[in-house]
């Protein structure tokens, strides 16, 4: 019996640890090979001897285990640092079949106390990272289809997160990126479904090194015997599941995922529309129309939906 992945080959961004690590590893158990990349130089043990980085770690804990993997150390937030991520797992592997963009940095403040410095390098990780990346595979796909390759095969899965759409108050930076992420998300599903490549977003609530500090006391981790809820090994099915020929028919969809539970967010809908009586809105006419329908609106509401933060398994 094959496995869902068998003869598939995977960039995993931001691997070596945490939510990426899990994720690398659940793509090589379903029998991909994997770049397992994350930002790193190699170190120096106490003897003075070159040390493993995470990322080199997770490629051998899956060639140790009978897969293949191959690591890489740079920074996909630089362009031409991601040009040569798919250069590697196409010279590696023969082709690039599917990219699980994950790599990112927390920068946590209030939007009046950020700095300049700390809005810019979230963007760059999370959003630039992503289209860099998805630039370099799209390129990739759309190239060996235009060469009369058929039955080309393409999956992405992207990282945002419930910070854009709960409105997080103090990461006005990470909520903004992840915000970026889903748009380039359906942008690219729209664009590559011709190559028969599609791109999905995840939003997974995971405890992890980077978000620690932000779950803490937000669900407490279990019991030594159980699987903690926050795990990121509720997560990383869920990519091998989009990665897969199975979800073929699943294109620039938005999926919550964290605690045995999985949720598919609705896109967007018009909640009301109005039409002016003359050939343009006036202040006069919009005041009449729109301050009483806000009126009747619940205190508080806004297009942020804070609602996905109750979501919980059961």
């Amino acid at each position: 019996m094959s496995l869902p992945l068998e003869g598939l080959s995977a960039i995993v961004t931001g691997a070596g640890r945490g939510l990426g690590r899990a994720e690398a590893l659940e793509l090589a158990r379903l029998g991909a090979s994997v770049v397992v990349n994350d930002y790193g130089q190699p170190g120096r043990d106490g003897s003075g001897e070159a040390s493993a980085t995470p990322a080199e770690e997770v490629a051998a804990e899956i060639t140790a285990a009978g897969g293949r993997a191959v690591a890489h150390l740079g920074d996909i937030a630089d362009f031409e640092t991601a040009r040569g991520l798919v250069d590697l797992a196409v010279t590696e592997f023969g082709k690039l079949d599917v990219l699980v963009n994950n790599a990112g940095i927390l920068r946590d403040r209030m939007v009046f106390s950020m700095s300049e410095d700390e809005w810019d390098s979230v963007i760059r990780v999370h959003l630039k990272g992503h289209f860099n990346t998805t630039h370099f595979a799209a390129v990739h796909w759309r190239g060996r289809a235009k060469a009369g390759e058929t039955g080309v095969y393409g999956r992405i899965v992207n990282t945002s997160s419930e910070a854009f759409l709960a409105g997080s108050a103090g990461q006005p930076n990470y909520a903004a990126a992840k915000g970026g992420i889903v748009g380039l998300t359906t942008s690219t599903a729209l664009a590559l479904a011709r190559y028969g490549v599609t791109a999905n977003a995840i939003c997974p609530r995971a405890r992890t090194r980077m978000t620690e500090d932000v779950f803490a006391g937000f669900a407490e981790p279990a019991a030594e015997d159980e699987l903690d809820p926050l795990s990121p090994e509720h997560v990383a099915p869920l990519v091998g599941y989009l990665a897969s020929p199975a979800a073929a028919r699943v294109n620039g969809q938005l999926l919550v995922v964290h605690g045995g539970m999985v949720a598919v967010v609705e896109r967007p809908r018009v909640a009301a529309k109005f039409d002016t009586a003359k050939e343009a809105f006036g202040f006069e006419e919009l005041d009449a129309l729109l301050t009483p329908y806000f009126a009747e609106r619940p205190p508080g509401e806004t297009f942020a939906a804070s609602e996905v933060l109750g979501l919980k398994k059961g």
